[in-house]
């Protein structure tokens, strides 16, 4: 099915968009479930500047110059068809984390520091899919 580039971009940001939301909630439900198994305790902060600072290197340095590469990539394309909006190994390697994290969730619920680690890396994630969302902008 042909489409343009613009279309590509578009179905690209939405679905960085979507992936750091879906994280973020993810990330921040599998934070307050920890918060629950041990109310106030010290270590419960530390996921979020964890998140912070490793989200702004993960900004910078992979998912920023990943998204401006995937733009080039499509902006190159000579006849764009609907699903070039990511490689398809992009695709491939999307499925199996969202298997990953979806695997890790369920093994962490009611282990407060599993809870707290997989929080933290969907957090991380989630800061550098949204932070990185400034180079869909023209």
């Amino acid at each position: 099915m042909a489409a343009t580039h613009g279309a590509l971009k578009f179905l690209a940001l939405i679905t960085w968009l979507t992936g750091g939301l879906v994280l973020f909630f993810k990330g921040y439900s599998l934070w307050a479930e920890a918060d629950g198994l041990r109310p106030g305790a010290a270590l419960n902060y530390i996921p979020f500047p964890v998140a912070a600072v490793a989200g702004a290197l993960k900004v910078k340095y992979v998912f920023l110059p990943g998204c401006r590469r995937n733009l080039l990539r499509i902006g190159a394309l000579p006849d764009p068809r609907l699903w070039q909006f990511f490689r398809p190994g992009f695709f491939l390697f999307l499925f199996s984390m969202i298997l990953l994290g979806v695997s890790l969730s369920r093994h962490a619920s009611g282990h407060y520091t599993a809870l707290l680690v997989v929080s933290t890396v969907d957090l991380t994630l989630s800061v550098g899919l949204l932070g990185s969302l400034k180079g869909f902008r023209r």
